[in-house]
């Protein structure tokens, strides 16, 4: 071993090879916490004291340097302490450090002792105990070590007598008196040693001895405490002199085998995976305390009892289970009369049980001591309620359930309970109501278990009411479910209700969590976190996160995900309930209204960073009112929208049932720009429409002119450019009139683009000079750049390249003036366009593999899409087909990645001629035949047309009739949006003859 600390301090196998003060205090602080970063301010408290000097963070690093280069000079590696910004940690193997070897051994030797394998048991605790060298880092006076230290040397003791215990089991008594006198010398106040050494006395015939050790140590209790020995020693002073420990002690007595669980249910359902890992923790780990915490109504208790029962025979001696009434109508149990209970249990005459507590819980070890038993602790209010409970020694395990998470409770394995999978709910509810009935009707059962949200009390009860209703069919039930006002007054059976189970964790937390937990039923969302919370009930951060840390322990609340919060469906329903019930009207609007506040202000900080300069504008607001949360969110960008876009509509849809019509409309706005570039095109169509409404009665037309523009764009990208033409034609009219220059600016430049797509691009290129002249006008360079964008795209597909060059050109220079790196991809992008359709082929190519590279990293996918089409054309017309269709796949996989259903026809056309090229005629058909079927259903009158354009070159050679037909199509829809492209197919047509 490298590092000792069983003893003075030691070092590379030598107790003096770190002489420094300082240095041994640090590196005995590191070792007392092997493995984990220790502050900064914990080594300076350890180093200084109460005095630190305001150099202490320097003198610190200096020690540490030091004691790497002793390291060094020890062949120990120099990474052993490790840097991290709160502070320093060592890092040791795990044979490196004697006490990580000590607490190994002692694992070891305690499951050993419960496997009932005592000698084994015996060498492990001995081999253990053997490494001790002395009090724990002797020689360091700090005192923050010394406090740990101290900690050691009660582990040492604590060990030392569950060793005994095995010792004496193993009939070694006359090996231990030694030993127990000088330990008792030492530490006289402990009553186990003490005891122990009696026990061995008595063994070994020595009574008078054994009573004499007793005699001293009442004497010492009385003098230095005050107090006479605790009840298990006087016990065991009256077996001493009634004689009855002469043949070894404690293993003579008789325990007749005590059951006082509670009958296991017969129709215990799921849960099989939890119950085995359990039973491996206990079996196969060695674990004697388990927590096992849940949601009122999660069946801890049951699940608790069942462990219990099937852990029987390896626990054959008690099986006992108090309820401690933590959440319950009664007050929960004081320990003295749960102990008083378990004692009763265990078999003790009342009148022998002690008054006072610390006897009692005495006795309640004493007892125990030596009998292999298993203790289910049901319904704990907190740790503290618990703790005096524990048994010692390694042959008792300990179940807990409690509706809190039992924080601070050492030595306990958690096991947080959820609520049951589908499948488990189904079962469950069909082994309560009756199993032909509940299978008979499946589709009704799954709703009935959802509605119960999988919860088993839940479902105990509903079955209870089907068991009692034979006439009732489930669908009856589940429908009485789905309609109920109050659907908890459903899930009642006799004096058992839902609603009741969770009032009694309710009335267990704080008036300020109370508060918060009533007010989070408003949010509409599935989760909230403690910004929610805060703006709900106008709290502080800080004031928030307590209050759902309080609601978390009592299992009202999940902690879904790092500081994401959700209700179980049950709880929300009841939290809505509690609100209705003891919160004004007026208190619940304002919350509602704080917290509509909170996420438009926090979506228009965000929004105001994604939106494109000069593309439209978002209106103002006052100041927000919860400056602190808006700071809080800004920085999170996209994905708070990602991550709040299901709640941020049902927000709006609530604005409109509550009656803040402002909100509707001002955040459909705010959300545009992630519902836009997230293709989340229902929603965005959804939140404008409600908008618009909003607006409509509100009399605002200038809110309806922007709710109409930013409506149309939803009907853009899918290609609906028709409806798109006739809402932003209604918005520049109402601006117009309005005579909003900078917004009829940016609903001109949307103008244009919709009839350009619609195929009417001399009514765009009009709109587009009207949009250009306004940004000149305002001196708006960034719209002005966006107006160019659009101008150059339209000019490309009406076929006025040398014109769409020109504009694309002056476009670049505007782009490389602003700096707007997206506009000058754009610009880069059309310039090659233009010069491969002038025939510019080895420019286009050098200019479209720059692009390229520009949308790639402006993380542009539409444009990477159009790019690579673009690329993908050049490469098919210079002969490399399989390079194109290569190509073209990947700009099919960047429009759909953008949502563009428009751009994601485009790609397979091009696809399906490069397929075709590639000689794969079949394919090609076929994949032109689907673009066609979409582009008709879309509108999308150029890809219709082309796709009808690839089908005739496919059937050219094999059906020229058929090939004919297509090619009238086409030409005659090219013709109506006056493509160039018309030209390629008239002269394919005249080659059909």
């Amino acid at each position: 071993m490298r590092f000792g600390i069983l003893g003075p301090l030691r070092v590379g196998g030598g107790e003096a090879t770190v002489t420094a003060g300082r240095d041994r205090i640090v590196l005995a602080m590191l070792l007392l916490r092997a493995g984990r970063v220790v502050s900064t301010e914990e080594l300076v408290d350890a180093v200084w004291e109460e005095r630190p000097p305001a150099t202490a963070r320097a003198q610190l690093q200096i020690c540490v340097s030091r004691l790497r280069q002793r390291f060094a000079l020890l062949g120990l590696p120099a990474e052993t302490i490790v840097t991290d910004p709160a502070g320093y940690g060592i890092r040791v193997e795990p044979d490196d450090l004697d006490a990580e070897v000590f607490a190994r051994g002692v694992e070891t030797a305690r499951a050993a002792a419960a496997g009932g394998r005592v000698a084994d048991a015996r060498r492990h605790y001995r081999a253990a105990l053997a490494l001790w060298r002395g009090p724990a880092l002797a020689g360091v006076p700090a005192r923050s070590v010394r406090r740990r230290a101290q900690t050691l040397d009660e582990q040492r003791l604590a060990v030392l007598e569950e060793c005994v215990d095995v010792e004496l089991r193993l009939r070694r008594a006359a090996d231990l008196v030694d030993e127990l006198t000088e330990n008792v010398e030492r530490h006289p106040l402990r009553e186990r040693l003490r005891g122990q050494l009696m026990l061995a006395l008595s063994a070994l015939g020595r009574q008078a001895d054994a009573l004499a050790v007793y005699r001293e140590g009442r004497r010492i209790y009385a003098d230095e405490l005050g107090i006479e020995p605790g009840a298990a020693l006087q016990e065991l002073h009256q077996r001493v002199l009634a004689g009855d420990l002469a043949l070894g002690g404690s293993e003579t007595r008789a325990a007749t085998p005590v059951r006082a669980l509670p009958r296991a249910i017969s129709d215990f359902t799921g849960r099989q995976q939890t119950v085995a890992r359990l039973v491996k923790e206990i079996e196969q780990d060695g674990v004697r305390v388990h927590l096992v915490d849940g949601m009122a109504g999660s069946g801890k208790t049951t699940l608790a009892v069942q462990v219990a029962t099937a852990l029987g025979e390896r626990f054959p001696d008690a099986q006992l289970f108090v309820d401690l009434h933590g959440h319950s109508e009664r007050s929960p149990l004081s320990t003295a009369a749960a102990v008083a209970t378990l004692l009763r249990q265990l078999g003790v005459p009342a009148e022998r049980v002690p008054v006072d507590l610390a006897d009692r819980l005495a006795m309640w070890r004493s007892e125990l001591a030596g009998r292999r038993a298993v203790v289910v602790l049901d319904n704990a209010a907190d740790a503290a309620q618990v703790v005096p409970l524990l048994p010692n020694g390694p042959d008792c395990l300990v179940l807990i359930t409690s509706r809190r998470r039992l924080i601070g409770l050492d030595g306990g394995r958690p096991s947080s309970l959820p609520v049951l999978d589908a499948d488990e709910a189904v079962e469950l509810l069909a082994r309560v109501a009756g199993a032909e009935r509940v299978w008979a009707e499946p589709d009704a059962a799954a709703e009935v278990a959802r509605r119960c949200g999988h919860l088993p009390l839940a479902l105990r009860l509903a079955g209870a009411r089907l068991a009692h209703r034979p006439r009732w069919r489930v669908a009856d039930l589940a429908e009485r479910l789905a309609t109920a006002a109050d659907p908890l007054a459903e899930l009642t059976a006799g004096e058992r209700s839902v609603a009741r189970a969770f009032a009694l964790s309710y009335e267990q937390v704080a008036p300020a969590a109370q508060r918060v937990f009533r007010l989070i039923g408003l949010h509409p969302g599935a989760r909230v976190d403690n910004r929610v919370a805060a703006a709900l009930a106008d709290l502080s951060l800080p004031e928030a996160q307590d209050a759902l840390d309080d609601l978390v322990d009592a299992h009202l609340v999940e902690e879904v995900e790092p500081g994401r919060y959700g209700l179980h469906d049950l709880i929300r329903e009841y939290g809505r309930t509690l609100g209705a019930d003891r919160d004004t009207a007026a208190e619940r609007r304002a919350a509602l209204e704080r917290l509509l506040e909170y996420h438009l202000q926090a979506a228009l900080a965000i929004a105001r960073v994604m939106e494109l300069p000069g593309n439209g504008h978002l209106f103002d607001l006052p100041e927000p009112a919860r400056p602190d949360l808006v700071a809080a969110v800004a920085p999170l960008g996209r994905p708070w929208f990602d991550e709040n876009g299901a709640a941020l509509l049902a927000l709006i849809r609530l604005a409109e049932v509550e009656g803040f019509p402002r909100y509707c409309w001002q955040l459909a706005r705010a959300c545009w720009k992630a519902h836009f570039d997230g293709g989340h095109l229902d929603e965005l169509v959804e939140a404008h429409t409600i908008g618009l409404r909003a607006a409509r009665a509100l009399q605002d037309d200038e809110a309806v002119a922007m709710t109409l523009n930013y409506l149309a764009s939803a009907h853009f990208r899918r290609a609906r450019f028709a409806e798109a033409v006739r809402l932003t034609e209604a918005s520049v009219e109402v601006y117009r009139r309005l005579g909003r220059r900078h917004a009829l600016r940016n609903s001109l430049n949307n103008l244009g683009t919709a009839y350009s797509h619609n195929g009417d691009h001399r009514r765009a290129i009009e709109t587009y000079a009207a949009a250009t002249q306004l940004a000149r006008e305002l001196d708006e360079a960034a719209a002005l750049a966006n107006v160019l964008n659009n101008t150059a795209l339209s000019l490309l597909l009406w076929g006025r390249y040398d014109e769409a060059l020109e504009v694309s050109r002056r476009h670049l220079v505007l782009a490389r003036e602003t700096g707007d790196f997206r506009q000058l991809s754009q610009a880069v992008g059309h310039v090659a366009m233009a010069r491969h359709r002038l025939g510019h082929r080895g420019p286009a190519r050098r200019l479209l593999h720059v692009a390229l590279r520009l949308k790639r990293r402006a993380a542009n996918r539409y444009g990477e899409g159009e790019v690579l089409n673009e690329i993908g054309v050049l490469e098919r017309e210079a002969g490399f087909p399989d390079r194109a269709a290569a190509r073209h796949r990947t700009a099919l996989a960047a429009m759909t990645d953008a949502g563009d259903v428009i751009g994601q026809c485009a790609s397979r056309n091009l696809l399906a001629r490069a397929i075709l090229d590639q000689g794969d005629v079949s394919s090609a058909l076929d994949l032109h035949r689907r673009v066609l079927t979409d582009a008709t259903r879309l509108g999308a009158r150029y890809e219709q047309a082309r796709a009808l354009d690839g089908m005739a070159r496919c059937l050219r050679y094999t059906d020229s009739d058929q090939a004919r037909r297509y090619a009238n199509r086409a030409v005659a829809l090219f013709r109506q949006i006056e493509s160039p492209d018309r030209w390629a197919t008239e002269e394919l047509l005249a080659g059909l003859g």
